[in-house]
């Protein structure tokens, strides 16, 4: 566990040389890489989106990084790729899209192209391979997706539907960062110029982050303990379970009940287990424990889960519903019961 402890120490640091500030986002970030998963990014305009993709993709020696910008005229093969006729050679030839060799892929405004272009994205994210024609291409290792969405614009968007919401694994939502640190940026002359993600140096390869996940895949051990908090936790989120019923009887003031219309998806448990993983071998555990699923559980959960339409209409956000389950939902104080025996 040592190794992933320092690695990703190391990759804080030098994050930390070019974005200021976003120490919960850069580290989640961080942990969407080592697990092999995709992360949508909510935030507005200017709060380091794209710097924050540059600057990972400058820290991984090997690695290369390619940006989408999500327009309404966007199509599914400038993204995927598409058929070229060479004159030279009087042959058709395949030409990449940016998903096609790139290991860190910003995707920004992902709701500004229509449902065909979203969904080719997606595909491309789930599957690891996409079609040119008859040929297939296999993405690259580490694969990574940071598609922003920009909250407050509504003109000319087109929403992602749930089922394609729930591809992605976390939902992190960015804010303005504090005053001290807007005061460093405004000192730090390096960001005024061309390249500013250039001031952070490789420090770990692309095939490092590979096998990291790997050695954390094999060596972090998950318990029965652990599998049915995590069950107790989604399951508490769908109308019409146990579970639910149970946490609605615990709730104090509102309930649950008048929050959630439907909840997430057993892909929701299977992302928490894989992010509590990796996250309890940065600790420096070889076992995971609630408190690694607790610690993500509103990025994994926030857009798998479908209000009310009372709850919506009274401006409830789903982190409302979400503090509310993890209070309820009873744990196994017992750590020997999530070790390795």
């Amino acid at each position: 566990m040592e190794n992933v402890r320092k690695t990703v120490s190391q990759l804080l640091n030098e994050f930390g040389k070019v974005v200021i500030g976003y120490d919960d986002a850069k580290r989640k970030i961080i942990l969407a890489l080592l697990a092999d998963v995709h992360v949508l990014l909510e935030s507005v305009p200017g709060l380091a989106k794209t710097l924050l993709i540059e600057t990972l993709q400058q820290t991984i020696s090997g690695s290369t990084s390619g940006r989408i910008q999500f327009t309404p005229d966007l199509k599914p093969q400038d993204i995927i790729g598409f058929r070229v006729f060479n004159q030279g050679t009087r042959q058709f030839e395949d030409e990449p899209g940016p998903v096609i060799g790139n290991n860190f892929v910003l995707a920004d405004e992902i709701n500004r192209a229509p449902g065909k272009t979203q969904a080719a994205l997606l595909m491309a994210m789930q599957e690891r391979r996409v079609a040119i024609a008859r040929n297939i291409y296999r993405l690259s290792d580490p694969f990574l997706v940071l598609a922003t969405m920009n909250p407050i614009e509504n003109e000319g968007t087109f929403p992602l539907p749930e089922a394609q919401l729930d591809r992605f694994a976390m939902k992190i939502k960015l804010d303005y960062v504090s005053r001290e640190d807007e005061k460093k940026m405004l000192f730090n002359t390096a960001l005024e110029g061309r390249d500013a993600h250039m001031g952070a140096k490789a420090v770990v390869s692309a095939d490092d982050i590979v096998k990291l996940r790997e050695q954390i895949r094999k060596s972090v051990y998950v318990s029965e303990a652990l599998v049915e908090y995590v069950l107790g936790l989604v399951r508490a989120t769908r109308p019409g379970t146990e579970e639910f019923k149970d946490v609605t009887g615990k709730s104090e003031g509102r309930a649950v009940a008048d929050l959630i219309r439907i909840g997430a998806s057993p892909r929701a448990e299977q992302t928490l287990v894989k992010l509590g993983r990796v996250r309890a071998a940065i600790q420096g555990r070889d076992f995971v424990l609630p408190e690694d699923v607790r610690a993500v559980a509103k990025e994994v959960l926030r857009h798998r889960i479908i209000l009310s339409d009372d709850a919506i209409f009274d401006s409830v956000s789903p982190d409302v519903a979400i503090s509310l389950i993890l209070k309820c939902v009873p744990i196994v104080d017992d750590v020997e019961q999530y070790k390795r025996h």
